[in-house]
């Protein structure tokens, strides 16, 4: 609104509707500042500021911590609590053993023969023991070349000619071994150190590799295991509960200017089918999801994302919709600007079930376990978090950063306290969001996929290496032998192969 300072209306009922229409103008102005301001503040935490969501006075989200728990006091334990266990002592930061399995080299250092006579009455010397120190030394990996000689034989008399076979090598015709195409795959998929990168260090060894050709390897590797990722998703979709979470990709694009926005999805199984399958699609079209998903019954635990919606509308599709309390929190942590109290009540709302969690870690309880304790104490707190932001809902406004983050949960709530119906259901999508860790870091080395078939074999050689990590099994080992014997075994003892069983083999066969 324009005012002319040097005429004003004198009439008392103009004044006041200027008033009026200033006050206004001033909090529209207002809200848009904080809505700025919260912005601003996420993409400069983004940029600049840790990852972690960290309250910033955690004394004052104590204090609401322990209101509340006086507050639910009135609510009786089942039975009473048991003492924690004493945490473990942290080691010591001296310098460690070296391990055992390395190789040894003995080097001995020996005195000179005119050392070994007594400088006091000129006798000699007798060994009485030795000190051992050790040190540890590297040796750069290196190349070699394996003849392959396939001896002929004739008849004497000229009538046949028979050559002794070699193994089937894992690309027919190929240039690379098992060792050195799990070397790549794990150096690329597993460290993060893009294809341009390791031709640079193969020319230091004198080997002249183009990305072109690592690219094919790779591509070829990836089709090579495809059954075995097949069967992998295949065993992961029988999990009673599964967690999912998808990240962006940037894929090259020759029709285009700029590279274009693709898809990577993980799919976590549970512990009885500990497998992390990863799949690509161009889009975030819900079609990819959906496709991948389309033999899954059971628990899905995800994020907000209307993609899902169509799994759990379907009637006898049996997927039931589990949400994540960790991107519940994200909304209300990124609210503290905009409306700080009703943020911090909430964090420390949420605080109090993460320590039921924390608590039946603790106590090592089984499924059962834990359920009976979030029944008894999680539940209490929950119908306290519902009751809170049914009352304090009216009082924010619906597109304020406070006011979306309590519309988000409440929409959302059924879903979000379903984790208290079965012990196995985690109270978040944390599992999923670490396993596409690899992925973010990945793609600030090797920036780009070449294409949509790059982003698929990606997804395929991600899957064995983040399994692998998952089941504490060294990846190059891994993949070394499944491309030593994969073309060669056969196809109905193929989960022989799959990473947990391979692990139980090798075990057992040491043992």
């Amino acid at each position: 609104m324009e005012i002319d300072r040097n005429n004003l209306p004198r009439d008392p009922d103009t004044l006041q509707q200027m008033v009026v229409g200033l006050l206004k103008e001033a909090d529209i102005r207002e809200r848009y500042l904080r809505r700025v301001m919260n912005y601003l503040e996420k993409l400069l935490r983004w940029r600049y500021g840790p990852k972690r969501e960290k309250v910033g006075d955690e004394k004052q989200l104590f204090l609401f911590s322990v209101a509340m728990v006086e507050k639910n006091r009135d609510v009786p334990p089942a039975e009473p609590t048991p003492a924690p266990r004493e945490k473990a002592r942290r080691p010591g930061h001296g310098r460690r053993r070296l391990p055992k399995h390395l190789e040894r080299r003995r080097v001995e250092y020996d005195l000179r023969e005119d050392e070994k006579v007594c400088p006091h009455c000129r006798g000699g010397l007798k060994p009485i023991g030795e000190e051992v120190s050790e040190r540890l030394e590297y040796i750069p990996a290196s190349l070699h070349v394996i003849e392959e000689v396939c001896r002929k034989y004739a008849c004497g008399k000229g009538c046949t000619v028979v050559t002794a076979a070699k193994p089937m090598r894992p690309i027919e015709k190929g240039l690379p071994g098992p060792g050195l195409l799990a070397h790549v795959a794990v150096s690329k998929y597993a460290d993060h150190l893009p294809l341009f990168r390791q031709t640079g260090m193969f020319e230091r060894d004198g080997i002249t590799l183009s990305r072109s050709t690592l690219c094919g390897w790779m591509a070829a590797s990836a089709e090579l295991i495809k059954p075995l990722y097949l069967l992998m998703k295949e065993r992961a979709m029988k999990s009673k509960a599964v967690q999912t979470d998808d990240t962006p990709v940037a894929v090259f694009d020759p029709d285009l200017t700029k590279t274009r926005l693709g898809r990577i999805w993980t799919y976590v199984g549970d512990r009885d089918h500990p497998y992390t399958v990863y799949d690509f699609t161009p889009t975030r079209c819900r079609d990819g999801p959906i496709k991948f998903l389309e033999e899954f019954k059971g628990y899905l635990q995800a994020d907000a994302y209307s993609g899902y919606e169509a799994l759990y509308a379907t009637p006898g599709r049996g997927v039931t919709e589990v949400a994540c309390w960790a991107h519940a929190r994200r909304k209300f942590y990124d609210a503290q600007t905009s409306d700080l109290m009703r943020s911090m009540i909430m964090l420390a709302y949420i605080r109090l079930i993460y320590g039921v969690e924390r608590e039946a870690k603790d106590l090592a309880l089984d499924a059962a376990g834990r359920k009976r304790l979030r029944q008894e104490k999680s539940l209490p707190i929950l119908g306290g978090i519902k009751a809170y932001l049914e009352r304090e809902q009216v009082n924010v406004l619906p597109k304020s950063p406070e006011g979306m983050a309590i519309a988000y949960t409440l929409s959302n709530w059924e879903a979000l306290i379903r984790y208290c119906e079965d012990g196995d259901l985690e109270i978040d999508n944390n599992g999923a969001e670490r396993s596409l860790r690899g992925i973010a870091v990945g793609r600030k080395n090797w920036l780009f996929f070449g294409s949509d078939r790059g982003g698929e074999t990606a997804a395929v050689m991600n899957s064995m290496i983040m399994t692998c990590k998952r089941n504490a099994i060294d990846p190059f080992t891994y993949l070394k032998d499944v491309f030593e014997r994969i073309s060669a075994h056969p196809m109905s003892r193929l989960e022989e192969l799959l990473p947990d069983r391979w692990a139980a083999a090798r075990q057992v066969a040491s043992a």
